[in-house]
């Protein structure tokens, strides 16, 4: 069987995109290996409507929805291949099937790898977040910390002072800010500390203090961290798209890459964690040029018929 639209990858904008194309009367099949980067997230925010929501409430809720829709078909496998023969793509999956489709949707997303400190993971997702948009409210006006290294460092102390007059920038052993950095966030009142983080204490991943390579320790009560991303794909493929230099798939205004037939949204192509709005609005975008570039093949196709 030959589908319209075969897309990788079930978050927010894969399941967004599935949903426009589903509306569409466009066969569909949404291929989810169910490993989200936000597995250790409880709320989301910033979702007009579901805001707080869990993710997983979230995605069950757009699965309920998406079986509405009879040209739409989930597949809870990974998929392995994707190759382009002739005007089809082909889509193995880990179980061995193969699908054949007119065009994919990239939506997998990113993996994020957090710096090595001693049980880091027992506080990202709790007291210790990625996004200050998305968890800063809940942080507000408490003493908070920024570890990260070099120009991220510098970046985000400028964006959680939004949420906190009491800041200090952890760097981790890296001496990445320059004398200019430093001296501009001192003048807004954002300390710094550049040496190793031995320890993270806390009860129930609740962050209460901070353990330096001295012995010292500073008392924060949350913060955020920043993470190395690199794509969540893990399938081979010759489709011979263009990445940009975050190493995201590049795409012009209708979330077209540079392969033909072959659209990215979301996390994929940003390089970097977004808000589950934003990671929606652009798998409803990547959908639409799906559904306009099936259109205008059809009436070529039927100009040249006549002709």
């Amino acid at each position: 069987m030959i589908i319209d639209c075969a897309v990788i990858g079930g978050g927010p904008a894969g399941l967004n995109a599935a949903l426009v194309l589903g509306r569409s009367r466009r066969k569909t099949i949404l291929f989810d290996d169910n490993k989200p980067r936000n597995a250790v997230t409880s709320h989301s925010h910033g979702f007009i409507t579901r805001d707080g929501i869990n993710p997983q409430e979230l995605k069950r809720i757009a699965q309920e929805e998406l079986r509405l829709y009879p040209d739409v078909r989930i597949l809870k496998q990974r998929v392995e291949l994707i190759n382009k023969n002739n005007d089809l793509f082909q889509v193995k999956t880990e179980a061995g099937e193969v699908y054949h489709a007119k065009k994919i949707i990239l939506a997998t997303g990113f993996k994020e790898t957090l710096p090595d400190i001693p049980k880091v993971k027992e506080f990202y997702g709790k007291s210790l977040f990625s996004c200050p948009f998305c968890d800063g409210w809940e942080l507000r006006d408490r003493p908070l910390a920024v570890i990260a290294e070099g120009q991220k460092a510098f970046h985000m102390a400028k964006v959680v002072s939004n949420w906190t007059n009491d800041l200090i920038i952890f760097t981790n052993g890296s001496k990445g800010l320059s004398a200019d950095e430093k001296e501009l966030l001192i003048s807004k009142g954002i300390c710094f500390n550049d040496k190793k983080i031995t320890a993270l204490i806390g009860k129930e991943g609740i962050l209460e203090r901070i353990q330096l390579e001295d012995d010292s320790e500073i008392l924060r009560q949350g913060g955020f961290i920043a993470a190395d991303w690199k794509p969540a794909a893990s399938f081979e493929s010759s489709l011979g798209y263009t990445l940009n230099e975050l190493k995201g798939i590049e795409t012009d205004s209708w979330n077209r890459t540079s392969a033909k037939g072959v659209f990215a949204c979301g996390d994929t192509k940003i390089a970097g964690p977004s808000q589950l709005i934003i990671a929606a609005g652009e798998g409803s975008m990547a959908a639409i040029a799906v559904n306009a570039e099936l259109i205008e093949e059809k009436f070529n196709q039927e100009e040249k018929t006549a002709l």
